[in-house]
């Protein structure tokens, strides 16, 4: 009677299949659990005669055997189905989503930085919202400067009696040096970027809020050979090795003397062309030595001491290395746009 039932379980053991982890939990219960078919046959065997215990018991061990293959068998083959299906994470979005770049300003600051820390320069950043001592005052700004207007700086607060509580927007990173001059004594060389505010027309051109870094050099003996040399070299390593430089007399309140830098034109090699308005030069940038009244506001001996200062506009550049024709395309998020700087990255 019960060699039949193990004919019989064995019979059906072999021919088991399954569509499904579902349904091979299923039988695995069926056949293999405590409660189980097998299960089952092993309460049976008590009754079995001792002469006939060896045959059936190596009968059970058979079936018991062959059910396990089976089901690992089952198993192996439900995994290998749905391998392609193991990793998908159902709580994803539907749609597909790409990976993200630098912005082109991103892009074009990084490779300033990298430029002038490779000549030892070291970084750092200050407050966006600043007082009119750091912002003014301290860099040699007169006290009627058109730079102080409504019409040109952003301010929050006004004191007409007290200039550290003229609370404002910076109009350019020159407050980080002022800073940085008043707490360290030289010898100090660092590179301030940041983005700056100035009240005026947004247009293709022109835009209320953009981007800048200054540097500052100040130690003894500095000269303005040095500064010519460092800026020849930061020119060379951001558009070519071929790139010309020229300097023109300008004017700015916390440098003296000073000057506007040029270089030769990459898009035409200094020929003329509508880029550069015919003229071969592109400027780029302003620089001149620290004036000595700077450093004395900022509680630097004058007389031991000197230092050269330049900035320039990050969008300037990156419009010279891109040739970007509207400023407003930096701020307004346009992914067509941003996407053409993917291989920039």
């Amino acid at each position: 009677m019960i060699l039949d039932k193990i004919e019989k379980l064995l019979n059906e053991v072999s021919n088991l299949s399954a569509k499904n982890a579902e349904e091979i939990e299923q039988l695995r219960l069926k056949y293999l659990s405590k409660k189980g078919e097998i299960a089952q046959l092993m309460n049976d065997f008590r009754e079995v005669p001792s002469d006939q215990k060896k045959a059936i018991g190596i009968k059970i061990n058979e079936l018991k055997n062959m059910a396990i293959n089976k089901f690992n068998e089952l198993k192996g083959n439900s995994q290998t189905a749905n391998s392609d299906f193991d990793d998908l994470d159902l709580t994803r979005t539907a749609y597909p989503i790409s990976l993200g770049s630098r912005h082109p300003l991103t892009i074009v600051r990084n490779s300033i930085i990298d430029i002038f820390q490779r000549m030892g320069f070291t970084l750092a950043e200050g407050p966006e919202i600043d007082d009119d001592l750091h912002v003014f005052t301290k860099l040699n700004f007169a006290a009627d400067h058109p730079a102080r207007d409504m019409q040109d700086t952003f301010f929050i607060e006004t004191s007409p009696n007290d200039v550290t509580k003229n609370i404002l927007l910076r109009s350019h990173t020159s407050n980080d040096q002022s800073r940085i001059m008043e707490r360290q004594q030289p010898p100090i060389r660092v590179i301030c970027p940041g983005r700056v505010y100035r009240n005026e027309a947004i247009s293709a051109r022109a835009h209320c809020f953009f981007h800048q870094i200054e540097g500052l050099y100040v130690d003894k003996n500095v000269s303005f050979t040095d500064l010519k040399q460092v800026l020849l070299t930061f020119a060379r390593e951001l558009f070519g090795p071929d790139t010309k430089i020229r300097l023109r007399p300008s004017y700015f309140p916390f440098t003296e003397p000073s000057a506007e830098m040029d270089i030769s034109c990459h898009i035409c090699g200094g020929k003329g062309c509508g880029f550069c308005k015919h003229t071969g030069w592109v400027e780029i940038l302003g620089c001149g030595m620290v004036d000595p009244n700077v450093l004395e506001a900022c509680g630097i001996d004058s007389k031991v001491y000197t230092g050269y200062a330049f900035g320039l506009g990050v969008e300037r550049i990156t419009n010279l290395k891109y040739q970007v024709a509207d400023l407003r395309m930096f701020s307004e998020n346009d992914l067509a746009f941003l996407h053409e700087f993917d291989s920039a990255n």
